[in-house]
Order: structure tokens, then sequence, then C-alpha cells
């Protein structure tokens, strides 16, 4: 097969959860353990660390990868899902796998997939894990894809786990309380290796400090370590912080590529990781994270973080879609001057869209729409949904045709804004 031959295989021939849903969810790690004992446990060839989070993982990993490659180690980056090309998936110093090592993997170890009845996600980790160890890397970033106790990506053993928070998702495969959805994320934490817990929040702090103290784990809150001083204004290029450290008052003065209002939670649960690292051997300067975290997006080709897309009218896109995502892409939607909002959003037709619809703001304009996948919900149905929480707008039949609207029904004080599910932002990036 061909690149994208080898691709469509990938798609239709193993479960996926981006296109089925909860059916591509496997119970344990016994097909992880399989695939990686017949690679020749590639995990155990190079230095990890593990993140989980409902939300800001992604951002998290591509920071701590960008500062990484700046000190100068080799660094793996595996990050789920990926926005226009699978091989955004794992990269060496932020440049793709090649298409010639995806088919050759796929290629050699086809016949093994099928008898051994692997998922796409499955698959992917021993790609990533084998495509890491061959090519040598210092360290790799791993993100989970799902939870964390039973994620494909729990089988390594990493110098450092990182929880970023817990928030509302998935709770039909993680629990329907937030404790519960802890406790599937608190299992990356393993036996005598330090975690970083993004935020603090009381409800399932409890459960984090049980599990490290049950591992004998170091445990540390990145929210109690760091206090974050914004020095501009929301919106711009660059996002100017000072970070001190509440311990002993030192403090970093940093700008931020990645300029979303949540990023000042992730950027805390960073230098918390770096602080573990250092402590570890790792030589990272704070010149190191100055140059690093101004330019994560060139660095790792990160997209789709509250990024713009035009500026006539301005359109801007992020990839939030849960309640605790939402919620902070309407601070900065409000932190943005315009005078009318235009939303342009689909979502997926397997989660309960109710707690979304509830927050967003009955004063926009809404362009529904059905991101092309299996999952996507029908625009229309969207749109009866949504007209339940008074929220009015039109049903068009692609991304592409809402955005095309939008952007031509918006005066120049006027915002743009694209979301609701990472499959429709990955429609207009």
């Amino acid at each position: 097969m061909n690149y994208q031959e080898t691709i469509n295989y990938l798609y239709t021939r193993l479960p996926m959860f981006s296109r089925t849903g909860a059916a591509a969810i496997t119970k344990d790690l016994t097909n992880t353990i399989t695939l990686c004992q017949l690679l020749g446990n590639p995990e155990n060839k190079f230095k990890s660390v593990h993140i989980a989070g409902t939300n800001g993982k992604g951002s998290t990993s591509h920071m701590l990868a960008a500062i990484l490659q700046t000190a100068g180690y080799k660094t793996g980056l595996y990050t789920s899902p990926h926005l226009k090309d699978f091989r955004e998936r794992v990269r060496v110093n932020g440049q793709m796998i090649s298409e010639q090592a995806v088919t050759d993997f796929v290629a050699q170890y086809k016949e093994d997939f099928e008898q051994i009845g692997l998922s796409f996600f499955e698959m992917t980790v021993g790609l990533a894990f084998e495509y890491f160890a061959n090519h040598q890397v210092d360290i790799a970033i791993i993100e989970t894809g799902l939870g964390g106790r039973l994620d494909s990506t729990n089988v390594i053993t990493p110098l450092l786990s990182v929880i970023t928070n817990i928030g509302w998702d998935h709770t039909d495969l993680l629990g329907n309380t937030l404790p519960l959805i802890a406790a599937e994320k608190a299992g990356i934490i393993k036996p005598n290796i330090p975690v970083v817990i993004g935020e603090r929040q009381e409800e399932v702090a409890e459960v984090f400090m049980k599990k490290a103290e049950g591992t004998k784990s170091p445990i540390y809150f990145a929210a109690d370590e760091w206090e974050v001083v914004v020095k501009g204004s929301l919106g711009g290029e660059l996002l100017s912080v000072e970070l001190i450290d509440t311990g002993n008052q030192s403090h970093y003065e940093l700008e931020l590529d990645l300029t979303g209002s949540y990023q000042l939670k992730n950027v805390k649960t960073v230098l918390s990781a770096v602080m573990q690292l250092r402590q570890q051997g790792f030589t990272i300067t704070d010149e190191h994270l100055k140059v690093a975290l101004q330019q994560v997006k060139t660095l790792t080709g990160l997209h789709g973080r509250w990024e713009v897309l035009s500026r006539s009218p301005l359109t801007i896109c992020d990839t939030g879609h849960n309640p605790d995502g939402i919620e902070e892409v309407l601070k900065n939607i409000a932190a943005t001057p315009h005078k009318q909002l235009h939303f342009v959003m689909g979502m997926v037709s397997d989660k309960d869209s109710s707690k979304v619809l509830a927050l967003l703001p009955k004063h926009a304009i809404y362009y529904f729409c059905r991101p092309d996948i299996p999952r996507g919900l029908d625009a229309v149905s969207l749109k009866e949904k949504a007209a339940d929480f008074w929220l009015n707008g039109e049903s068009y039949p692609s991304v592409k045709e809402a955005l095309t609207a939008a952007q031509k029904n918006a005066k120049t004080d006027d915002l743009v804004f694209v979301g609701g599910s990472t499959f429709v932002v990955a429609e207009v990036i």
C-alpha cells in the first residue's frame, strides 16, 4: 500500500474512537502490552513524561516539548487527535513522522495487528513508541488519548507524570462524577514517580493525594507553586506574563505565543514540570524557557488554540469542546473587542450537548454545521437542540459553508468564532 492507502486502511479497518466512539475503547491494556512485546518493547528505550487531563494537556505537552527542544534535547512528541494530517500525532523535534515510516510500519506488522485485533489508537501508540526508539530520542512527551488508567499510552514508566485538570468529558466512559473521572486520570501515577497536578480542585485533590500516597509518589500542585500576573492585555500576538514562585519568590517574565487565557493555568503546570526535570538532571535554563515559550507554535506545529484565522473579519477558532473548555473560550470571547458575535458551531453526536449549550451566549448569531466524520451531529438536529436553550441561527450542510456565511454576514467590528468540536476546527485550519 502507498501512504494514502495505508491511512485509509487505518481509518476503515480498525476501530477508532473519533469515528465510532465508545465501541473503539478496549477494557484493559492487554493488546498494547502484546503489541509492545511484538515490537521489542520500544517504550523502555527512551525517557518520557506522561501527560493526562481533561483540558490543557495538548498545550502543556507542546510547551514542554518546545522547551526541551530549545534546551538541546532530541524530543519526541505524541499527541491526539490530529487536525489536518495523521502524522501530526508523532513528531521528533517538531518534525512530523515521514509518510514512508508510517507505510513501512503498517506493511511490516499488518497481519499481526489483525491477529491481535488492535484498535486504531493502540496501533498508533505502537507506531510512536517504535519511531521514538528508532530515532533515539533523549525524551518523549506522551499525551494520553482518553482517561489514563486504561489508556494505551499507560504502559510507559515515565520520569514524571502530569495531570492538568479534571472536568466533565467522556462521562459515559470515565464516570459520571468528577472524583470518578479523576481516579481514571490518576491511573498514570506510577510507584515512586513524581506527579505534577496542574490545578487544585477541591472536589478531586484528595483522589490524587491518596493515589500518590499509595504509590509513594511525590506530588506537587502547580497552582500552589506559582502566582501568575498578566503584564499586557489579552488578545495580542504574544501574552506577556510574570510567574512568581510562591516558595522562594523567584520569578520569570515570559512571553507566550499561545495567547488564550487558559494558558495562564497551563504555563504554571509547565514550569512545575520543568522544575522537576531540572531536579532529575536536565539542563533547562531560564533563557531556554523564554525562547521556547515565544515560539511554541513554530517549534511544535501546534494549532487550534485561540488561533486567529483572519483579521477581516476577525475570525478565531479554538478546540475547546467540553463545558470547562467552552467556559475558557467564552472568557476569551468576552475579552476580545467586538460588536456582534457570529458563532460557527458543530458537535459530535455521542456526547451530551446540553451542558455546553446551556453556557453559550444567547445574543450570538449561530451557524450550525456538521463536522465531516461519522460521529458528527446533524446540523438540523443541533439547531433544534440549541433552540431549547434560546440559541438562534441557521443550519448549513458543511463547516465550510457555515464559515463562509458567517464571514459574509460579519461587519468590520464583529467577531466570527469557530468551535464546539475539535473536528470542526480541523476543517477550518
